[in-house]
This record gives structure tokens, C-alpha cells and sequence, in this order.
């Protein structure tokens, strides 16, 4: 499909109604995807607690592209991508380890922590390997989060490390560390599965688990006066009183989005936990449940939701045109011990049982926009949101 072609596609798309197949299915849009959005946005690649010690990296991954993170000093992260700069071969093959040497295992090109090439034998008397070095990829870190962005002028993160970063101060994320991290490989393109995270009108018939604890799965209720009490009970308890709200279409760059918003827990939680219970020590300087959670976001695809005792990050990406992973991170208390402050099965409980129910309806979901006989239907207000990111999706495209 021709950009002529696909523009005229998102001129003929109808507001608050889900789209057109071709959006779904057709492989040329999805590399134009690529390069228009993933490309240029800037995207969760991990937590700092993933690499403690200097010389510590992990992958990231993402179309055949591979950027190792390092940890170049004890305040410094770099994102240098995995291609030696001799032939191209990929310098780290695992998917995490430590050195503060990357050394090619094909001819032996040795790499500093900042990319610069530091030895390379058998070159002959007039190689300078001054400028030799690794390509980087920015790299920020928000409040302890680790985002990259291939585009060489990508927008700057700034505004929104200034921002939500004074909002999530209180939580200490930085400090946190990861209790665990797992992977969801969905047979469903990526944005069916970021278009269900950003609307809730599917929790009451599809996440029983999370309704019975969240006010946003029952929208008829009245919950005015509850959203002003968590909000002043959550300052008596020292959380933030900034709200942030920089979402797709007023960003400060382009795919540098950001929202931070609570809303009330209902039925007695205080967390998000399989009775309500706390499962985890209070985050940060936190003083006390303060009866809701937050919800808050960075950049077009990574989402998470703060409690007052953990956090999870959800982060998405495609695997192909016709496949997605929600890769999911759940943050704690830096000092807490797993076994002994917090029990792991019962921390990571509602989020996996949620993810997994919403791995089997995103899949439902995609052999249906995948049929001969789809049409595409109209929006719930319910679904605002996710209209805004579809909006904001089809503008890229045109980009």
C-alpha cells in the first residue's frame, strides 16, 4: 500500500468508530508503523534496578534491532546498538550479563561502556580507531525507568522527566527494584492490545478479579465525592498534589505523551491485590493507603498503574504485523525481601490473572477483525480514550 493510499485510508476513517482492516492486517502499513511511531517515540526498555553495578546491560529488542543498556557509571545509562561496527555482527548474544569490555566474538573488536572502540587486531599501521564507535539510541531515565528513542532528533524527553517526574516523587521509583517481569506474546496486533488497555468498558464482563476493586470498571456509580477524598486523603499521605496531563494530541514532542490521574479503589481495598490487602511495604516516602491508585503513562505505549505499596508497568510492542507483547513490570520497595516483606505470588496475582484474560479476549478480538465478514462498529463512551490514541495514531501515519 502507497502513503497516498493509506492517507486516504485515515481520511475515509469515521470518528468514534474502531477502524478499517487494512489497519490490522495489511504488512505495508505495518512498516510504515515502524518507522513513523516505533522509530520515533520514546519507549520503556526497563528499570534501573536491572542493572545495579556498573557494567551491568540488558537487551532491548524491537524488529530485528537490538540495543544493548548498559549502566556506564553509577548515574549514567547508555542505549548503543548491538551491531559491531566491523562487519555488523551482534556483540551480545544472552539476553542480560555484565562487562565493562563488549567484545565482538567474531573477530575480537573490543568496545567500551560508552561505545567507543577500544582494541581491534590485525588492522595494519594506519587504522585509526579513534572514530570507530558503537551507534547510540537516546536514552533518559524517569524516576528510575529507562526509556530509549531511535530517532537521531527525537523529541525531548525533558519536560516530561520534569513533570510527572515531580509527580511521582513520592513513590521513590527510582530506588525501587524489580519484584518481577514477565512477557505476554499475543497472537493480535499491537494496537488491539493497546486499544483494550485504554478503555475499561470491557473490565465488568471480562476482569471480575479487577472490577470488584476498581472504580473505574463501574462507570454508572456516582463516584464524584469518592475522587475528591482519595485525592485529599492522598496528599495527607504524602503523595503529590500535581495532576499531569500532556496526553497524545498536546504533548510536548512528538511520542513524548504523558498523563498522571488517580481514581478510587471501591469496596474496601486499599491495593491491588486478590481481597484488597496490601501485598508489599509502602513505596517511597508514602505514609499511608490513601483508599485509590494512580494511573499514569510515558510515551504512546507504556502505561502504568501506582498503588501505594507497588507499581506495574505496561509496555507494549509489536512482534509482527500480526503479532504483539505486553511486557510487564512490577516494581516494590527498593529494601523489601521477597519471602519476608512481600510474598511474590500474591503481589503478582491480579495483574496476571488480568493479563492473561486480556491476552484470550485481544486474541478474540483479532480473529474477529481478521474475518472476511468485519465491519468496523461504533465507539462507546467508554472508549474515549482509546479514540484519542486512534486519532493520534492515524495523524502519525500521515506524518
Amino acid at each position: 500500500m502507497e502513503q497516498h493510499e493509506i492517507e486516504q485510508l485515515v481520511a475515509a476513517q469515521p470518528k468514534m468508530r474502531s477502524m478499517d482492516q487494512r489497519f490490522y492486517t495489511d504488512e505495508e502499513i505495518y512498516r510504515v508503523e515502524m518507522e513513523k511511531i516505533f522509530m520515533r517515540s520514546w519507549l520503556y526498555a526497563g528499570h534501573i534496578s536491572e542493572i545495579p553495578r556498573v557494567g551491568d546491560w540488558f537487551l532491548y529488542e524491537l524488529d530485528g534491532e537490538s540495543v544493548i543498556i548498559i549502566r556506564a557509571a553509577e548515574d549514567k545509562v547508555n542505549a548503543l546498538v548491538n551491531v559491531c561496527r566491523h562487519r555488523g555482527s551482534r556483540l551480545c548474544l544472552e539476553h542480560k550479563g555484565r562487562s565493562k569490555r563488549l567484545t565482538c566474538l567474531y573477530h575480537g573488536w573490543t568496545y567500551d561502556m560508552e561505545g567507543q572502540l577500544r582494541a581491534a587486531a590485525h588492522m595494519g599501521d594506519d587504522f585509526d580507531k579513534s572514530n570507530i564507535r558503537l551507534r547510540r539510541v537516546q536514552c533518559e531515565v524517569l524516576a528510575g525507568m529507562i526509556y530509549i528513542n531511535f530517532a537521531e532528533d527525537a523529541a525531548s524527553l525533558q519536560p516530561t522527566i520534569d513533570d510527572l517526574g515531580a509527580c511521582l516523587e513520592p513513590y521513590d521509583l527510582r530506588n525501587a527494584k524489580v519484584a518481577h517481569r514477565q512477557s505476554y506474546p499475543m497472537a493480535a496486533n499491537w494496537k488491539l492490545a493497546v486499544e483494550n488497555y485504554c478503555e475499561c468498558y470491557h473490565c465488568a464482563p471480562a476482569h471480575p478479579e479487577y472490577s470488584r476493586g476498581h472504580a473505574l470498571a463501574d462507570p454508572d456509580q456516582k463516584h464524584a465525592e469518592a475522587y475528591e477524598r482519595v485525592h485529599q486523603q492522598a496528599i495527607t499521605c504524602g503523595l503529590s498534589q500535581r495532576q499531569a496531563d500532556k496526553n497524545y494530541a498536546d504533548a510536548p514532542g512528538f511520542g513524548t505523551c504523558y498523563t498522571y490521574e488517580r481514581y478510587p479503589l471501591v469496596r474496601g481495598h486499599l491495593t491491588g491485590s486478590k481481597d484488597g490487602q496490601p501485598v508489599a511495604p509502602l513505596l517511597g516516602t508514602i505514609k499511608d493507603y490513601f483508599g485509590g491508585c494512580t494511573d499514569f503513562q510515558v510515551g504512546p505505549v507504556t502505561f502504568a498503574l501506582a498503588y501505594c505499596d507497588y507499581v506495574v508497568i505496561y509496555a507494549f510492542k509489536p512482534l509482527s504485523h500480526g503479532r504483539s507483547d505486553c511486557d510487564i513490570t512490577w516494581l516494590v520497595r527498593g529494601d523489601a525481601e521477597a519471602g519476608k516483606d512481600y510474598d511474590h505470588d500474591r503481589l503478582v496475582w491480579l495483574w496476571d490473572v488480568t493479563t492473561e484474560a486480556d491476552k484470550r479476549i485481544i486474541e478474540r478480538n483479532a480473529e474477529g477483525v481478521n474475518s472476511r465478514f468485519y465491519e468496523p462498529g461504533p465507539l462507546s463512551f467508554m472508549e474515549a480514550f482509546t479514540w484519542e490514541f486512534l486519532s493520534w495514531y492515524q495523524d502519525a501515519l500521515r506524518a
